[in-house]
């Protein structure tokens, strides 16, 4: 059939076009909202009210610096830094350390332990937030960012567990039987021969976990109490309900906390392109 639309040359401009036009219609889908939520943040409540799609008749660049100072955002922000980084550090470490050890350690646990983790992705927040809050309240860390990061990387863990094995999987044992011939250790090896050649994984690992962590909102929401301890998220959530019934605090607040992650995906798409697409074909 491929062969038939390559030949024909009617239906391969057919077939251009209708990709063309399937990826200019994804496009206006994913960018259209982000564009009336940007010009309907500089408007005042009672004229989104009026009419929602209309553009601002004037700029109302007020409702950023209300909705930065009501809802403590700079406090927030610093908050999901705070989870994104530390949790994605711990999990990529360990990810990484595990993928070495299931991926050229062959005891007969190994398959076992590997599918351990594996079933780890069909577990949902959800289905253990009940637990996991009796838990941490039992074990006397509830409403604390302990709580909060170990809950992050215990649910990362088997996607990147994952993406760890497979592509280690895939580096020659020759490179660790020369560095074990010269005399360095299992944990030498990992460091210094395992971990630079997984680079392009590991960038992908990082991305990947960093993107998950700042965008969570149901373990903070749950595991937290006090405004101290919030995400951007969960206070961004806060603006929907009680905090407050305006429409424009609470576009601000959206663009404020979307603008990061639009800046990150900026920088970093490329490494994400790459380390994703060799972390999946290698085995």
């Amino acid at each position: 059939m491929s062969s038939t639309m390559i030949d024909n040359p009617r239906e391969l401009l057919a077939w251009r076009i209708f990709s063309y036009v399937f990826m200019v219609a994804f496009t206006v889908l994913t960018i259209a909202p982000l564009v009336w939520l940007g010009y309907s943040s500089l408007k005042p409540h009672p004229e989104i009210v009026r009419n929602i799609f209309s553009l601002p008749t004037t700029i109302h660049v007020r409702n950023y610096t209300v909705a930065w100072q009501r809802g403590q955002l700079g406090m927030l922000m610093a908050n999901s830094v705070y989870y994104a980084v530390v949790a994605t550090t711990i999990s990529v470490i360990l990810a990484l350390a595990a993928g070495y050890g299931l991926a050229k350690f062959n005891y007969r646990i190994s398959a076992l332990v590997y599918t351990f983790f594996i079933m780890g992705l069909l577990v949902t927040a959800h289905s253990v937030l009940v637990p996991l809050f009796v838990m941490a309240t039992r074990a006397g860390v509830a409403d604390t960012r302990f709580a909060v990061v170990v809950s992050y990387v215990g649910f990362g863990l088997p996607f990147l567990i994952y993406l760890a094995t497979s592509y280690i999987k895939g580096i020659p044992g020759a490179l660790e039987e020369s560095a074990r011939i010269d005399g360095a250790t299992y944990l030498q090896i990992f460091w210094h021969v395992i971990r630079p050649i997984a680079a392009p994984v590991v960038a992908t690992m990082t991305i990947f976990a960093f993107l998950a962590n700042w965008n969570e909102f149901v373990f903070v929401f749950v595991l937290t109490s006090r405004q101290a301890l919030r995400s951007l998220p969960v206070g961004v959530n806060a603006f929907a309900g009680g905090m407050s019934r305006d429409y424009g605090l609470l576009f601000a607040a959206l663009v404020i906390a979307t603008i990061p992650m639009i800046l990150f995906y900026l920088f970093f798409h490329e490494h994400l392109k790459r380390g994703f697409a060799a972390g999946a074909i290698k085995e």
